[in-house]
């Protein structure tokens, strides 16, 4: 599993950012990454793996909290670039993927939530940076 390194680095520093992006890229497999990294704990000195445990304890917490709130590991993007190309009446391009991009990474870092209303009120303002308007005909 090529994150299985990633929960340990979490144990020193776990912020809510740092643990949705874990939870967006192991998706389905997040419990059994963190089931592979209890299993690599090993040490002689059973303070130190009793420490690392008790650290994962709260990892896994922060992940059960994150994942019952934001729904990160089933994430659909709340704003489809379909609705993006008819909203402001634009070819698909690259504008679309920065759009989205943006939103995805929002929420990934807290910004806003994993909810329809938020990201869509975030398009708004990421496309008028852009220049792009919402075509008055789209909305009928």
């Amino acid at each position: 599993m090529r994150l299985h390194l990633r929960p340990i680095a979490l144990v020193k520093e776990v912020s809510d950012s740092a643990i949705r992006r874990l939870l967006f890229e192991a998706g389905e497999d997040a419990d059994a990454l963190m089931m592979l990294c209890r299993a690599d704990i090993t040490s002689k000195n059973n303070e130190k793996v009793a420490r690392y445990l008790k650290n994962f304890d709260k990892v896994e917490q922060k992940m059960a909290d994150l994942e019952a709130r934001d729904h990160i590991r089933q994430f659909q993007p709340p704003v489809s670039g379909d609705e993006i190309i008819k909203l402001f009446n634009i070819p698909p391009g690259p504008i679309i993927g920065e759009i989205k991009e943006a939103i995805k990474e929002a929420i990934l870092e807290g910004t806003i939530r994993n909810a329809r209303e938020e990201a869509y009120e975030l398009m708004l303002k990421l496309a008028a940076d852009r220049g792009l308007y919402v075509n008055e005909e789209s909305k009928n």
